[in-house]
């Protein structure tokens, strides 16, 4: 499995913490960049946001149509038709994240200051990731998304980020990742004893100025 490729961008010298950040289908690691400089980062250490490149794949929704991908997905799957999505894609960007999660370690950032974050697919990535990963990571933000493999989660969830915070939010009229399956795996998790902070927006698949706000006050207060 080849490494991924990643957009870098420092908020200054010699960071401390990291925030990788995955896109959605589709798009590519830039697709988040502009978003950094809309953040109030005041009171948090210097930060290295790392803005991977999904691998192509044919997606079948989109009819075979080869794009940037974390993962396969069909009508079915956001439809909550199908049990199980792209279990080997999912598992193998899971594997590919957690790579970049090391190289962060091996430039002398903790686990424990590394960020997931992730936006659609990507959230979906930031949860499958985060919350199964060995060592305590400092939180993980899943924006527009929802909980995939959610069958197995309780049996490979670790104990290590069972007290990591999780930030989650959605769009109340998404028309791609209905507010539904959000709200449910916000349900699944909260259940589960994690600390979740959830956020709803009225605006469709997208990004909004207020939680631009939230998602800052949030990244400072869990890596400060």
């Amino acid at each position: 499995m080849p490494a991924l490729e990643t957009i870098e961008l420092e908020t200054a010298n010699n960071p401390t913490a990291a925030v990788i950040w995955m896109h959605g289908l589709g798009a590519d690691g830039n697709d988040f960049v502009p978003i950094v400089k809309e953040l109030d980062l005041a009171g948090a250490p210097g930060i290295r946001f790392v803005f991977p490149h999904a691998p192509t794949r044919p997606v079948t929704i989109n009819n075979g149509y080869v794009m940037r991908a974390w993962y396969d997905i069909s009508f079915g799957d956001l439809e909550g038709k199908t049990r199980r999505a792209d279990e080997k894609g999912l598992r193998e960007s899971q594997a590919q994240i957690g790579e970049l999660i090391a190289q962060e370690q091996l430039r002398g950032i903790a686990a424990s200051k590394i960020v997931l974050a992730g936006f659609s697919q990507g959230g979906a990535i930031a949860l499958q990731t985060g919350l199964r990963h060995p060592e305590k990571l400092a939180g993980v933000m899943a924006l527009s998304t929802y909980l995939p493999l959610a069958e197995s989660f309780a049996a490979e969830a670790t104990a290590a980020n069972k007290a990591t915070s999780v930030f989650m939010a959605h769009g109340t009229h998404d028309p791609v990742v209905p507010y539904s399956m959000g709200d449910n795996s916000r349900k699944i998790l909260e259940q589960a004893g994690y600390v979740l902070e959830w956020h709803d927006y009225p605006m469709q698949h997208s990004v909004c100025l207020e939680e631009v706000t939230d998602i800052g006050r949030w990244l400072v207060k869990v890596l400060a």
